[in-house]
């Protein structure tokens, strides 16, 4: 799998499964979340929290490539 589509897969699973308007768990791979951090999706993934949040930008791509990928539609 391409680089770009394991970004857009991690994406749309954190799209998925947001909760706290915007906040998902950081548990993927840290250079597919870094890359996500480095293209303005979510925040900075490094740090102690086992969080971090989308960014707007990143709320609207997650949520529709959530929707194009899983048929789940969300808010």
């Amino acid at each position: 799998m391409r680089r770009s589509k394991m970004q857009e897969a991690v994406l749309a699973l954190l799209g998925a499964f947001e909760f706290e308007n915007g906040r998902v768990w950081k548990r993927y791979d840290f250079a597919v979340m870094d890359a996500l951090h480095a293209q303005g999706w979510i925040t900075d993934p490094h740090g102690r929290a086992e969080s971090v949040h989308l960014t707007p930008e990143g709320m609207r791509k997650a949520k529709a490539l959530a929707a194009e990928r899983f048929g789940k539609t969300l808010p």
